[in-house]
Order: structure tokens, then C-alpha cells, then sequence
């Protein structure tokens, strides 16, 4: 059998009672830990009576004990929802699970917690860990508080549908030598340790395996499991890019023969008579694309143009990438199943062959290729006098960067066709910004960064926040309303299955922590309105604290609803509102190269002005609504993935150092505050209090209406400026993370002394 290494578990005997694990697994007190699940018709026969509700189950990210049962569906964004605390009332859900829920009477209801969860277990079996305790003393102080805190509560009373599937992680290392019984820990933080029995543990301890849960018995602390397979070494960019792709669900096999097959053979070229003859010719028009340096990928291209009669045409002209595409062919159905390209920091998972999304389909400089050309008239005033849509030839005169595109605009030495085009488009953008401003629209913000990478090893050299430049404002004027003008179009055509995206307004009770961060500064956030809520921010600004506003702004950020993808035909035209842009209708048109939504909308619109022909999947909403819930799950995937792997590369960037940097309090938990490093754009947390049982072993006391953390003398208040030591912790190999020590303002007995400068000040005797 050791010719066969990877056969050995297979031999395992896998028990699926936990008394039987050995001891390490041992239920020392002999008792169920968990409620019996109901059985599947006492549930059904309950949903029919109304005493229970169905729904998905989302784990909480911060805090494992908590979570959320969602009752309709997926969409978290505007359906309602009962709030589980406790694992005995969490009862062995996993996240993603289709689940029965009973609602709790309400004098039981609670809240989520302020708590911010770290991974401490230390006694792998334990009936509860010093976490649970605590969140056990929250909800207690929970139930005592005014009942405008609390939430609908439940309790789930059976699993529905699991939602199990293979997980990433790596083994916990066990406390006794020699043992087959392990705990795995997966990547995932929602998803709870998996208890499997392997024979080659200690050759697994130092990498980064698969797991799948077989079972959960009402007798385990965790469910239990078994080894799939090996992805590699702990730490190699290979194997951590693998679980970041695997975690989120991200297709990134290569394309199958079926699909490449579905491409053009090179060498490519645009005909007379087949091409020409039905598409405008613009080759001869000052397209340019603006982009960010190193992009390959180029959707989009623009003109502006002075008319005889002083109005101006402009064009937003976006690669026809449906012209290489057709419905039904393999390439479709691959790029409808990936649904977007996703970004990571140091590759790109593209939706369409390299073929497409970076030669055939890309608008670069000095080549001919295929669009779709939206052209306006417009005035000085932007006011939008006629628009037309066609298919178009075009040649672009330049691939510009943002910071290319903003030096041609302020030299003023520079008079070509190119630059007076942008000197045009960056005027009327500043007129479109200021209109789209007045109507309402909100000017959020995140922290984004960028790392300089090593040419030779590709570990990220440096990291820095990216800088915005007018350029970047200019080109994001014209795709929206490009955009907002496709959506009408479409929309006119096809009332019944236009793709469009909306974005609803937020419940005003999302924004309690920005009108409590406001108040903080003696702000009044109106939030009655996106108008009134866009006005209080632009008039919240602290002269002494410059980055107060921005800081206000992505609190904003976290009370929003997300953005969605639907058919029209599914829900009335008073639900198509974007709150955040503050348009009646919206769409995506200008990304076909990287977002499939964009794909579907050029065809619809093909249609719409006779350029292409329709097909029944095309027009049928409902069929539309299903494509829609893959692209709304894909694009949130996409998102998180391009998330952890900044986090990933941010743990490399700083692996070895021990960094002094100055920060502000994004947020005061009940024993932690998230600190924001503008300078990395990164967001940390710094524990204040151990997980105690009393609150007289604790250094600081939370005040949650202020909401405040004080100690020795020393109040900290949302938004205040500290300074931090950061390194990252890597005695959890799985979870490693990003370890905060406070340096000012000094508080004895906790503060740190600075790595460089003044010596920390003498503690003052106290009366």
C-alpha cells in the first residue's frame, strides 16, 4: 500500500459517532450537544401551517456563533431575514445550507454582537470555547437592553438542503503524538473545523489540503469528514492563489478544445464586403482609449468632436466582442458560466480566451477593430440633444493610461486632435458630474491599493493607495451614461426582458452607524433621501481631520444594498431605481470583454436597432432571470476573491517586518477597534480586551452610545487618529493574520513604546 500513498485513507475507518473518535474527540459528559432536527415532513407540514420559515443560512464573517437565515434566497440585498446566535440554536447549520427556522417568542430576540471573534480554541472538543462564553454574557446583557436593538430571532429546527462541498484548509496540529484523528481548519472563516481521520497527517500539516464534510452528528462539537487532496506547501503564491480561486468558486480551468475551437483563425482581417458594408466606418475619427497602466483587456475607447454649429458629437465606442461570440456556441456557454473576469494582484482569470480579451476584441492603438458606437449631440451644457447606436469600424489613435491622458490635458503646449478630444470630453464629464451631483447621486469611497512587484520573484516591493485623477472621473462619466442611455434603449424594445441592473435603496435602519459615526463629529446625516444623504456628506467635513470625509464616506459605503442584475420583466419599473447613481433605469453595456451582462445587453440592443437577430432564450424573462442570479453570485465571488488576494499579498508584503504607521478608528467594537491605514488602504483590527469572563479583568470600558473605548484617562472615539506597530502573526498558519499594537495615544499598561523616536511618557500618578 505505501506504493500508493494517496490510497491509505481510503483504509481509514471514518466514524460517524464522535464518543468513538479517540481520545482527543472524546464527549466527556455523554450528552447530545445539539436539538434533534426535525424530520422533513414535520417540516413541511409546519412551512404549509406557518409556524416555521425556509430560508439560506449566511454565517456571520466576523463572528462564527452568528448568522443570518435569509427567506428569499440568495438576494440579501432587500428580503427578510431572522437572526440565529448560539450554536445550540445554530444547530449544525453550515453556511449555505437551506434551512427551517422557528421564530423565537420575542422577549428572546437579540441582537447581532459588536464582538470581533478571534480564532482562540484551545481545547478542540470543548462542550463550549472561551468565545462562545462570551458571546453567551453579550447575549444576556443583549436581552436586558430596550427593545429597539433587537432583531427576529430563531432557531433552526432542520436542515432543508445541505449546501456542503469541498473545502480548502489545513490541519490543526493535534495534542497528541501519533494519532490518526484530526481537526481541519478550512479557509473559509464561516465554514466550522471538520474532524477527519488520516493516516498521513503529519506530511499534511504543512499543506494546504481539500476536505469534505461526510456527516454531523448530534453528538460532535464539529461535523466530520475526510481528505480529497493535496493543493501543496503552505506559503507557495502557486498553492494560495489555488485555495483563493477554489474558495470562491472561481472557474479558471484552461478552455477546452471545444471552446478554442469557437475562435477565428489568425490571421484576422476586416473585409469590404462583409464587414464594411455593415458597419459605419469612424477609422478616420480621434478615438483614444484611457485605461490603467498595464491594461490588455481595453472594452472601451472614446471622441469628442467640435460640430459647425457649436454643439459637440461624442462617441463611446466598446469592443463588439458579440460579433465573435454567436448564442449557443461553446464559448457562450463557457463565458455565461464565469460570468466576469477576475482580477487578482498578480494575474487576471479571464472570461474569454486570451485571443479575444486581450488582441481581437482589445481596442488598441494604431489597429482597426470591431465596436458598438453609441454618438451624442450635446451642448455646451451636456444637455443630450439626439443619440444613435450602430456598429462601427474604428482605429484608435492612442492607448492612454490615466496619468498620460491628464499630462496631454495640462500641457498646455499640446494642440493635437487627441488632446483637444480630451480637453472636450474632461469639460463636458465635469458638467455630467455636477448634474448626476444635483440629482441626488452618492460619491462613496474604498481604499484601494497597488503593489509594486519584483520582476524576478513577483513578491510585492511596495504598496500604495491609488491615486485618482480627473481622468479617471472623465472616462467614468461617459460609460455611465452610456450606460443609462443603453438601458432606455433596450429597455423600449424590450419590456419584458431587458437586462438592466438596480440598485435598491437601503432600509434606513442599515444607517445607524453612519448617523451615530456623524453625530461623533456633531454631524446630522439625513438619510430620508439619497439626495439629502449625498448633501450631509459633502457638508460633513473636519478641517483639522482631512480624511474625516473620506472615512464618513466608506461608512456610507458599508449601510448600502448591494447592486443587481434582473430581468425587467420580473419586477415592477418602480423596483428599477439605482440608488446609488440616482437614475430611474441602469444597465451594463461597456465591459463585453470582461462581464457577460455586457455580452447580453449588446445583443439585445443589436437587435433593438436591426443590426442582429434575436433567439428565444434572448427574449424569455424568465430564462433571463436565471442568468441573472449566476451573474449577481459571480460578481460577488469575484469581488471577495480580488479582495483576499490584496490580503494575501499584504501578509507577503509584510512578512518579516514590523511597520510603525499612523491610522484612524474606522470603528469602535465592544472589544476591538478596526483601525484604517490610508497609506496600505488597509483595514485591521486591534483587540483591546482578552475574552474574559468578568468584566473586572479587562483594561477598558466600551461605552456603545458614544461609542467610546476608554482607559487610564485615555477616550477613544470613532475617527481619531493613532499611531500602530503591525506584523503579521503566523503562529496560525491557516488564519494568519495581521497583529495591531497601539503606540499612541499611550495608555499604561497597554501601549507599546515606538520602534523609533521619544521614549513613551511617564504614567502620572492618579488621585
Amino acid at each position: 500500500m505505501t506504493q500508493f500513498p494517496s490510497l491509505i485513507d481510503k483504509l481509514a475507518n471514518v466514524s460517524t459517532n464522535a464518543k468513538n473518535d479517540g481520545p482527543e474527540f472524546l464527549d466527556k459528559k455523554s450528552k447530545f450537544l445539539y436539538p434533534e432536527h426535525w424530520k422533513l415532513s414535520k417540516i413541511q407540514d409546519c412551512l404549509k401551517a406557518g409556524t416555521v420559515i425556509q430560508g439560506k443560512f449566511q454565517a456571520s464573517r466576523e463572528n462564527y456563533l452568528e448568522g443570518f437565515v435569509f427567506m428569499g434566497g440568495d438576494d440579501e440585498s432587500d428580503t427578510k431575514s431572522v437572526f440565529i446566535q448560539g450554536l445550540k440554536r445554530l444547530n449544525r447549520a453550515v453556511h449555505g445550507d437551506t434551512v427551517a427556522v422557528q421564530i423565537l417568542p420575542e422577549d428572546q430576540w437579540t441582537c447581532p454582537s459588536s464582538l470581533v471573534l478571534e480564532d482562540k480554541t484551545k481545547t478542540p472538543d470543548a462542550e463550549e470555547d472561551e468565545n462562545e462564553r462570551y458571546s453567551y454574557l453579550f447575549q444576556e446583557k443583549v436581552l436586558k437592553k430596550k427593545s429597539s436593538l433587537k432583531v427576529m430571532s430563531g432557531a433552526v429546527v432542520g436542515v432543508i438542503k445541505r449546501n456542503w462541498r469541498q473545502y480548502c484548509g489545513m490541519l490543526q496540529p493535534p495534542s497528541i503524538k501519533g494519532t490518526s484523528q484530526y481537526l481541519f481548519v478550512p479557509a473559509e472563516r464561516r465554514i466550522p473545523k471538520i474532524r477527519i481521520q488520516t493516516r498521513q497527517g503529519d506530511k499534511l500539516l504543512s499543506q494546504r489540503i481539500i476536505v469534505s464534510i461526510d456527516n454531523w452528528p448530534r453528538d460532535s462539537r464539529y461535523p466530520q469528514g475526510h481528505f480529497v487532496q493535496s493543493l501543496g506547501d503552505v506559503g507557495e503564491k502557486d498553492t494560495e492563489n489555488q485555495v483563493l480561486l477554489l474558495e470562491h468558486d472561481i472557474p479558471h480551468q484552461p478552455f477546452s478544445k471545444a471552446v478554442l475551437d469557437c475562435l477565428p483563425e489568425l490571421p484576422w482581417v476586416i473585409t469590404e464586403k462583409q464587414d464594411l458594408s455593415v458597419r459605419r466606418d469612424l477609422r478616420h475619427i480621434a478615438i483614444c482609449s484611457v485605461d490603467p497602466p498595464g491594461c490588455t483587456d481595453i472594452d472601451d475607447a472614446l471622441h469628442c468632436r467640435l460640430l459647425d454649429n457649436g454643439n459637440y458629437e461624442v462617441g463611446v465606442h466598446i469592443a463588439d466582442v458579440s460579433h465573435f461570440i454567436r448564442p449557443g456556441t461553446a464559448i457562450d456557454h463557457e463565458a455565461a458560466m464565469r460570468g466576469t473576469t477576475v482580477y487578482l494582484v498578480d494575474k487576471r482569470i479571464d472570461m474569454v480566451p486570451e485571443l479575444l480579451s486581450s488582441n481581437l476584441c482589445s481596442l488598441r492603438g494604431n489597429e482597426e477593430r470591431f465596436a458598438f458606437s453609441v454618438i451624442w449631440e450635446m451642448t455646451e451644457e451636456a444637455k443630450i440633444l439626439r443619440s444613435s447606436f450602430f456598429k462601427s469600424v474604428i482605429k484608435s489613435k492612442a492607448a492612454l493610461t490615466y496619468a498620460e491622458a491628464q499630462l496631454r490635458i495640462d500641457d498646455k503646449s499640446l494642440n493635437d486632435e487627441i488632446t483637444i478630444s480630451l480637453r472636450f470630453l474632461n469639460k463636458l464629464a465635469k458638467v455630467l458630474k455636477k448634474q448626476r451631483i444635483d440629482n441626488g447621486a452618492l460619491s462613496l469611497a474604498s481604499t484601494e491599493v497597488r503593489f509594486a512587484m519584483d520582476t524576478e520573484t513577483h513578491d510585492p516591493i511596495d504598496v500604495e493607495k491609488k491615486e485618482l485623477k480627473e481622468t479617471n472621473s472623465m472616462v467614468e462619466e461617459f460609460m455611465l451614461l452610456a450606460n443609462i442611455s443603453v438601458a432606455k434603449r433596450i429597455h423600449e424594445e424590450f419590456p419584458e426582458c431587458a437586462l438592466l441592473r438596480r440598485h435598491p435603496a437601503p432600509a434606513v435602519s442599515n444607517f445607524e452607524p453612519l448617523i451615530k459615526a456623524g453625530l461623533s463629529k456633531g454631524f446630522k446625516i439625513e438619510v430620508h433621501s439619497g439626495k439629502a444623504l449625498a448633501e450631509s456628506l459633502d457638508a460633513a467635513v473636519v478641517s483639522e481631520n482631512p480624511y474625516f470625509n473620506t472615512m464618513l464616506r466608506m461608512v456610507a459605503t458599508r449601510c448600502m444594498a448591494q447592486a443587481l442584475y434582473f430581468s425587467s420583466g420580473v419586477l415592477p419599473m418602480s423596483d428599477y431605481n439605482h440608488y446609488g447613481l440616482a437614475v430611474p433605469i441602469y444597465t451594463h453595456f461597456t465591459s463585453p470583454i470582461r462581464r457577460y451582462s455586457d455580452l447580453i445587453v449588446h445583443r439585445l440592443l443589436a437587435v433593438a436597432i436591426g443590426a442582429d437577430v434575436t433567439y428565444p432564450s434572448l427574449v424569455d424573462k424568465n430564462k433571463t432571470q436565471e442568468l441573472c442570479n449566476n451573474l449577481n453570485y459571480r460578481h460577488k465571488q469575484a469581488q471577495y476573491c480580488g479582495r483576499a488576494s490584496v490580503n494575501l499579498y499584504t501578509h507577503i508584503f509584510f512578512k518579516d517586518k514590523t511597520v510603525e504607521e499612523e491610522g484612524y478608528i474606522l470603528f469602535i467594537r465592544e472589544n476591538a477597534l478596526q483601525v484604517l491605514l490610508p497609506r496600505f488602504g488597509l483595514e485591521c483590527t486591534l483587540y483591546l480586551n482578552s475574552l474574559k469572563k468578568t468584566d473586572s479583568e479587562t483594561i477598558f470600558t466600551y461605552d456603545e452610545e458614544g461609542p467610546t473605548q476608554s482607559a487610564a484617562g485615555v477616550t477613544l472615539r470613532q475617527f481619531d487618529p493613532v499611531t500602530i506597530q503591525l506584523h503579521i502573526d503566523r503562529t496560525n498558519a491557516q488564519h494568519q493574520k495581521t497583529t495591531l499594537k497601539l503606540v499612541k495615544p499611550f495608555i499604561p499598561g497597554f501601549s507599546v513604546p515606538p520602534v523609533i523616536g521619544e521614549p513613551p511618557p511617564k504614567k502620572q500618578k492618579t488621585m
